[in-house]
Order: structure tokens, then sequence, then C-alpha cells
């Protein structure tokens, strides 16, 4: 089977919902809820049909799709600048010391400060790969699609980007830091916090959080433990993220306390080493693997191949590649390396 990434589309909303589904809670980026799905895809055929080379407050969806079937299989997200429709909320950890002469004791005290420090950013999010498809190296084809994209079109997007990782969630599908921290203030659940999020938007946030920054060790051990980890289905994204160049710099996610990762934008790997090429020929058998895109904006399209670049600066890729991308000698694709 083979396999691309390509722009979502207005149809693609019951094949989103019916991932949605599957979620298992805390992907905000990805609601259960058909008429915020819409709102994206709407958002998102608008972002891809606008042609100026400006950035704006933007949000793109891509999909995984089977090429031999049309099934979709997976999707992510890229927002271009978070932050403009309503505040982009992060806790950062950060130390107070505190030093007594008469006791001879300093004390350290670690803290969660609310901050919109992130805002303006652009956001790689929303991934999702179906369970019945998470082999063969589709959620990395997922993952640095949204890379390929960026470079691409590089000028639609910030200097900096950010990934949030979904926290600890646990068997009831609540989260120990909502618990722990939030939800002692808003009177719901995690699961009726991150819907209404995920539906209304975060403003609920900034009319009901404390301002006040919170002492981490006056929090039970439920939610201190899990500060700042991923989940463990997110491990792997994480370690995508770090070989991508991202770091977690102490900001963590004010829902379930997963870590924000953060990147300059054009020091991440597949952004800075995406090259472009004219397509010398097609057929070769053997080649260094690669993703391969092509296509701008709505047309763009993204796959697994083999490439392999002459003296000139043309490149070569294999045949099935070509047939996935629809691409013929003549034609330009972005590559980097597998």
């Amino acid at each position: 089977m083979t396999f691309r990434m390509r722009a979502a589309r207005l149809e693609d909303l019951e094949a989103l919902y019916e991932m949605a589904k599957l979620t298992g809670g805390g992907f905000t980026n990805l609601p259960p809820d058909r008429a915020a799905l819409g709102v994206k895809l709407e958002r998102a055929a608008a972002a891809f049909a606008r042609e100026g080379d400006t950035l704006e407050d933007e949000q793109f969806v891509l999909v995984l799709e089977n090429s031999a079937t049309g099934d979709v299989r997976g999707t992510c997200q890229i927002f271009t600048q978070v932050g403009q429709q309503w505040p982009f909320y992060s806790y950062r950890m950060t130390t107070l010391t505190q030093h007594s002469q008469e006791l001879d004791r300093t004390v350290r005290a670690e803290m969660l400060s609310l901050t919109t420090d992130l805002e303006g950013s652009s956001e790689v999010g929303g991934l999702f790969l179906h369970p019945g498809e998470r082999a063969g190296g589709l959620g990395l084809l997922l993952a640095r699609s949204r890379y390929l994209f960026i470079a691409m079109h590089r000028a639609r997007f910030a200097d900096r980007v950010i990934a949030e990782l979904r926290g600890i969630i646990d068997d009831r599908g609540g989260s120990p830091f909502w618990d722990g921290v939030a939800g002692r203030f808003f009177g719901m659940s995690f699961q009726e916090a991150d819907y209404f999020n995920a539906i209304n938007g975060n403003q609920f946030i900034a009319d009901l959080m404390p301002k006040h920054p919170v002492y981490i060790a006056m929090l039970q051990d439920s939610a201190r433990s899990v500060i700042g980890l991923p989940h463990p289905t997110g491990r792997a994204a994480m370690r995508m993220l770090e070989n991508e160049g991202f770091a977690a710099e102490g900001y963590v996610d004010i829902f379930d306390g997963g870590p924000t990762m953060i990147a300059r934008t054009d020091r991440v790997k597949s952004i800075k080493e995406a090259k472009p090429a004219n397509v010398a020929a097609i057929g070769l058998e053997k080649g260094e693997r690669a993703l391969v895109a092509t296509g701008t904006l709505a047309d763009f399209r993204a796959c697994y191949g083999a490439r392999q670049f002459s003296e000139d600066g043309a490149v070569s890729i294999d045949s099935r590649a070509a047939d996935v991308l629809d691409v013929t000698p003549g034609d330009t694709v972005w590559s980097v390396e597998r």
C-alpha cells in the first residue's frame, strides 16, 4: 500500500470525525464534533485558497490518504500564528530562590506562572494516525510532511514554531494535573473543560483562572508527578520533535500539564534541509530514501520515495513516488532525507 499526504478538503469531514472519536480525549485540535471540525475545514479551505505571501492568522489541515483506495487514515494541522483570535495561554515553570541568614538556609520554590509568552508562534499539532495504520513509518510521514509544507510556504509562517504534546490522562479519561490545579477553580471535569475549549476557545481561562503563580510544592503528588510529561502514546512524538531540533523550555499545557516543545523555524531539521529541484528523470531503482513533496497550498502532496541528485542540481525519483505525487519530468519537487 502507498500513502500520500495532501491538503484536506471539505468532504473529508466524516473521515476526520470518525478518527476524532478514537483519540481518547485530550486532543483539543481534533474534537469529536462535526460542527467544530467543519469550521476547521472551512478555515483551512480559506487558507489554502489565499494566494498572498504574508503571515496571517491561518490554519492548514493535511490528511494521510491511501492512494489506492482514497481512504483517509490520518491527519495533522499547522497554525501559522497562535494567540490572535484569543490569548494563547501556557504555564511556565519558574524557580524562586530565597535565603534566610538567621537560619542559614536557602529555599528554592518551583512555581507555575500563567503566561502568553508563546503568542505569535506557528504551531504544529492535531496529529493523529488511525490505530490500524501505526506501522511502516506513517507517523513520521504525517509529522515531517508539515515541515516540508512550511519550507515550501515559508513566508506564511512565524520565526518560532511550537508543538504541544498531550499530557498524562488516567484510565477514566481524566487529568491528574487538571484535577490538582485548574479544576479547583472551574467546577468542571477535565473532559468538560477540554471539550469546551475545543469548541468555544479558551476565553473562559482568562475569565476564571487565578493570575497568581501556583506553588508546585502545594499540589498533591498526583498532579506534581505529571508536570511536563507526555502521554505514553506521545513519547515517540516527543523523540521525533527532539530529533527535529525542538526542546522543552519549561512551558506546559494549562489543561493536562503536557510539555510544549519549541524551536526556531529555520533551524528545524526537515525545514533547514529541504531542497527544491526540477525532476530530471523518473524510474530511479536505487537511491536515497526521502520524503518528497510537490504542489502549492491546496495542491500540496507528499509521500515517501527515492531520490538522486545530479551534478546540475536536478533530481531523479522512483516511479511509485512519481505516480503517487502525479509528477512528470520538468516538475518541481521538494525533498528531505528520510
